[in-house]
């Protein structure tokens, strides 16, 4: 097989990966509350798989106070996931009430960087950055919990939809190098 023709064949896969993201983005971006529920899902089973692996170093491990402490921490991960699957609304919320505060601490962050920028070339983005994430942030607090419905599912929605997009690009420029080959 030449190498045009195995680069033929990554690209076109790439291209239908990228695609499938996209209608994965538009479907999050369309239905926020089952995107925002499937993301809390995931962080809970992850909760449990690294339960699983604190459980396992704790049998691992040849000390009585790593044991107690990987038990410990293992019963806090694995209560943190089952109430997730449990629960994935209130699990939502709370994702909710992180992004806030994340972008709230990022916004004054850039807000205390743009002013040290000031009067230098970009500072004033950074000043408006700041503005903006700290606003959002706002919105999204003062709109709990009925936020919760529609903030993680659209930002992951988005967040896909323009991965997707991005990589579809790359591989269309990819495609036309590899049909420009001699």
């Amino acid at each position: 097989m030449s190498v045009r023709s195995i680069a033929r064949e990554s690209i076109g896969w790439s291209i239908a990966l990228s695609v499938l993201m996209i209608l994965v983005g538009l479907f999050a971006i369309i239905a926020p509350l089952a995107a925002g529920v499937a993301v809390t899902t995931v962080i809970g089973w992850l909760l449990l798989l690294s339960g699983a692996t604190h459980v396992w170093f704790a049998w691992h491990v040849r000390s009585a106070g790593a044991v107690v402490w990987e038990a410990l921490v293992a019963l806090a991960y694995f209560f943190g996931g089952i109430y997730l699957l449990l629960h994935p609304l209130a699990g939502l919320v709370s994702l909710t009430l992180i992004l806030s505060a994340y972008l709230l601490i990022k916004g004054v962050v850039e807000l205390v960087g743009g002013f040290g920028l000031r009067g230098m070339p970009g500072g004033g983005w950074m000043l408006l950055d700041g503005a903006f994430s700290i606003v959002v942030a706002l919105m999204i607090w003062a709109h709990l919990p009925s936020s919760a419905a529609w903030v993680p599912g659209s930002l992951v929605g988005i967040a896909i939809l323009f991965s997707g997009l991005s990589r579809l690009l790359l591989s269309l420029a990819a495609r036309r190098v590899v049909a420009a080959l001699p």
